[in-house]
């Protein structure tokens, strides 16, 4: 490995250049997970950033999640009742449902899997 530097002042610096790292769509899930390792486990947040499996490590716990909500969310609908025949009864009652049921969905994933 060759290391080549550029004269700054009187000093020499060396030039330093992060491997390229294939860049993937990150969302929601994601972003909070990046915010998280920056603000509370920078150790693990820099060691990720400097292996180049930032963007990977992001994207996988972004699609994780998204996975985990649909799962839990289709087991909630079976427990409160949130069926195609609510639905056609009384509409406002099964958003009601479904919004409760994805809030807390949500919130069981952000516990387990971006907040841990």
């Amino acid at each position: 490995m060759e290391i080549t530097y550029s004269q700054c002042g009187g000093y020499l610096i060396p030039n330093l250049v992060l491997a390229e790292e294939e860049q993937q769509p990150v969302g929601k899930f994601g972003r909070m997970r990046k915010r998280y390792l920056k603000e509370h486990q920078p150790v693990v947040y820099y060691n990720l950033l400097l292996s180049g499996k930032l963007n990977q490590h992001l994207a996988e716990i972004d699609q994780t999640c998204m996975d985990r909500i649909e799962l839990i969310a289709q087991q909630m609908k079976v427990q409160q009742g949130a069926t195609e025949a609510l639905k056609a009864t009384d509409q406002m009652e099964w958003v009601r449902r479904m919004n409760s049921i994805l809030s807390r969905a949500e919130e069981i994933v952000l516990h387990e899997l971006v907040y841990c």
